[in-house]
């Protein structure tokens, strides 16, 4: 079965009723066995009285005291339901009333017990919806009924018998696994489960790779139907629908990208064109590949794009999105022609945006460079000649110019970037973080990134004048008491912070931040201290704020539809407008307005798209969100998780070397140090200590020695041995 139970019941909006063959289609049950399992599945959530169904079609039925949550566990067996909204209280469940669901599944839980002031709301699960773990990292034990896998994670709070079939699992006893799981358990049964691959002995004979790979349950291959349906796309451009098209073929064209050669999965999803107005501005093209026209909703490419969420960075591999094949077909290659939906934004002379229009268009890349390209021509410009000299004149026009202006528009309104010695990223704009990071090696990256972040702000812009339903990429601002122990680093290197600690925190008080450690020696560690007091970003249906581009009123994320599903939608969403919008209120009115332009922004009062379409929009965008939002916190997790091993990789060939450090967290049980060059973190145990009893002092974050008083505080520097 290739859908949940959350992917159906993401199916059904309110008192509407669906059709069994709607779902069918949706769902992607082309088989008679995924025919079948659909029936069984209805009928199982008709008796547990989620759905009702009525004249052959079905209802989604919902209960004032059910919601739909996300399992955090302890390794202690509590739990807690975490609720999608907002503040929403969390559900306490007991081990007891789990129903056989995981840490991380999403369910369907019943509140049993009211909350009071001092405890929280307790619950049972209803109904489990999604399975986080269809695999896992485990250890393979022997018993006298056969083998049996042990979690490696604590939180999951059971063992799985081991299906032997051709594999000998004797050669896996003590051995890290990763395990499939065959059967989840049922009443007093046990889960069953399979192993898939024997990792190592231990965790450090294994790959890095392959056991972020296995935790997260990534998907490396595409299955054989969904390589040939990418092999069945059209590669030739009918000459008619480049007709119907904006042909921009004869611009100048420049692509950027981080590969100096393209792999297999290589994505060129931008172009670039910049042109000066009469009037004085500039004219920036910003070209993106349309994918959407290639991806149709509801085929098989769309629904493995939808499951995977989001291409995943592990370094020297890359989990991709779609196929190959895709990539070759839609990315911007030079030489070639491409079919890429096209915003340009007009600049004045003072950064500010005074007009922008979306097009469906036709290009053709002239020149494709690397980062590190672009930089050395920018530096080195009477070495440039021949056929590059054009383009050099762009690019110093576009580097030297245009960015630093759209840069000290957002300066203005308060943002802030964080400095960082190198940054790899798979997008253009600000990806996963939510805020700008500057490489100080490669400063052309940081200052494309201000490109790309503008072209979201106009499409979020053009959704909103519009009112069509749109998605929105919100960041929350920090809580003050991430901040606090930061503060106080600062505080103790000397750095003087005005930072209200009753306030909110504001764009504006991370932009001062940032400019104090700036001048400090300790930057680079204060910087990267910084980033982790960033909350997450998160898609939702409605224009909010962003904190770290400092917008306060709508930003979304559309410059990589090929490498994240978000993007496909919200080009998809461009392209309804493009192709049902109407441009006038109704038949009878003799003038419209330029839907595609700025200038119709305030003149809109009708209905864009047609009201069956609109609804029907507006109920996938709320259905399908929470599950891209989960998957690009795997993404998340899974980069973050591969850059700790790698970083425990590099440490433990320094093992019994010194090093100096600086103290930049202290708790009871001793205090972290953050080797400055290596930007690597490590605890030095209160036990090692052995010079004296050492006390912690809450209040001034310090552990000081009962007889020499001697004082381990923030900030102070230290040497530690590996």
């Amino acid at each position: 079965m290739e859908f949940s139970i959350a992917t159906l019941l993401s199916q059904f909006v309110e008192d509407k009723l669906v059709a069994k063959k709607n779902l069918e289609k949706k769902l992607g049950c082309e088989d008679e066995e995924s025919i079948n399992k659909l029936e069984i599945i209805l009928d199982a959530l008709e008796r547990v009285a989620v759905l009702d169904k009525e004249r052959g079609k079905y209802r989604r039925l919902y209960e004032d005291n059910v919601v739909e949550a996300k399992l955090r566990c302890s390794s202690k067996g509590f739990c807690f339901a975490i609720q999608d909204e907002e503040n929403a209280e969390d559900i306490y469940i007991r081990e007891s009333h789990l129903s056989n669901a995981w840490n991380g599944d999403r369910v369907l839980v019943k509140t049993i017990k009211e909350g009071s002031r001092r405890r929280s709301p307790e619950g049972e699960v209803k109904l489990i919806l999604e399975r986080a773990n269809p695999s896992l990292l485990a250890t393979v034990s022997e018993s006298k009924n056969g083998y049996r896998a042990i979690p490696l994670d604590d939180r999951l709070l059971f063992e799985l018998d081991l299906l032997e079939k051709e594999s000998n699992l004797a050669d896996a006893v003590e051995h890290l696994v990763h395990v499939s799981v065959v059967h989840y358990p049922i009443a007093q049964k046990p889960p069953i489960g399979e192993v898939t691959k024997i990792l190592g002995s231990d965790a450090e004979e294994a790959s890095d790779v392959d056991i972020v790979s296995c935790k997260h349950d990534l998907p490396h291959e595409f299955k054989p139907n969904e390589v040939e349906a990418a092999a069945s796309l059209p590669s030739r451009i009918p000459a008619a629908e480049i007709k119907k098209r904006l042909d921009l073929r004869d611009k100048l064209t420049i692509a950027i990208g981080s590969e100096a050669k393209l792999t297999e999965n290589a994505w060129i999803e931008n172009a670039l064109t910049l042109e000066q107005t009469p009037e004085g501005n500039w004219q920036l093209g910003i070209h993106i590949a349309d994918v959407a026209h290639y991806i149709e909703q509801d085929t098989l490419l769309d629904r493995v794009a939808r499951r995977r969420g989001t291409a995943i960075n592990l370094q020297k591999q890359i989990i991709p999105l779609f196929p190959a094949k895709v990539s070759k077909i839609c990315s911007l290659e030079p030489k070639k022609n491409r079919l890429t939906i096209s915003i340009f934004i007009t600049i004045n002379p003072q950064g500010e945006i005074v007009e922008s229009e979306i097009r469906p268009s036709a290009v053709s890349v002239d020149h494709y460079l690397t980062y590190q390209e672009v930089q050395n021509l920018l530096g080195e410009p009477d070495k440039v000649s021949g056929k590059l000299e054009a383009a050099a004149k762009v690019l110093n026009d576009l580097f030297f110019t245009l960015s630093p202006l759209v840069k000290a528009q957002r300066l203005q309104r308060g943002g802030f970037e964080i400095t960082t010695p190198e940054f790899s990223s798979l997008f253009q704009d600000e990806g996963r973080l939510g805020a700008i990071l500057t490489p100080s090696s490669l400063p052309v990256r940081a200052l494309l990134t201000e490109l790309m972040i503008i072209t979201g702000k106009v499409v979020a812009d053009s959704l909103q004048a519009w009112g069509v339903p749109g998605i929105y990429c919100l960041q929350a601002e920090p809580d003050i008491d991430e901040l606090e122990d930061l503060l106080k680093l600062s505080g103790n290197l000397g750095l003087e912070l005005d930072l209200d600690p009753e306030g909110d925190v504001t764009p504006q008080d991370y932009q001062l931040l940032t400019q104090q450690f700036g001048t400090s020696p300790e930057k680079m560690v204060l910087n990267y201290l910084l980033q982790d007091t960033l909350k997450t970003p998160k898609y939702i249906t409605k224009p909010g704020k962003h904190f770290g581009l400092a917008y306060s009123d709508g930003y979304t994320h559309c410059v990589s539809p090929g490498q994240r599903y978000i993007d496909l939608m919200v080009q998809r969403i461009l392209k309804m407008v493009f192709e049902f919008g109407r441009d006038r209120r109704h038949s009878r009115a003799k003038t419209g307005v330029d839907l595609g332009s700025s200038t119709c922004y305030g003149e809109i009062n009708w209905n864009v798209l047609p009201p069956a379409m609109q609804e029907q929009l507006d109920i996938e965008l709320h259905a399908i969100l929470p599950r891209l939002n989960d998957r690009e916190k795997v993404a998340d997790d899974a980069e973050g998780d591969l850059e700790g091993l790698k970083k425990a990789e590099k440490m433990k060939e320094r093992t019994g070397k010194v090093f100096e450090g600086l103290i930049v967290g202290v708790q009871s049980y001793g205090f972290f140090v953050q080797i400055e060059d290596l930007l690597v973190e490590g605890l030095v145990h209160v036990s090692s200590l052995k010079d004296d009893w050492y006390e912690y002092r809450s209040r001034h974050s310090c552990l000081v020695g009962r007889k020499n008083r001697t004082a381990y505080r923030l900030g102070d520097r230290v040497e530690v041995e590996v």
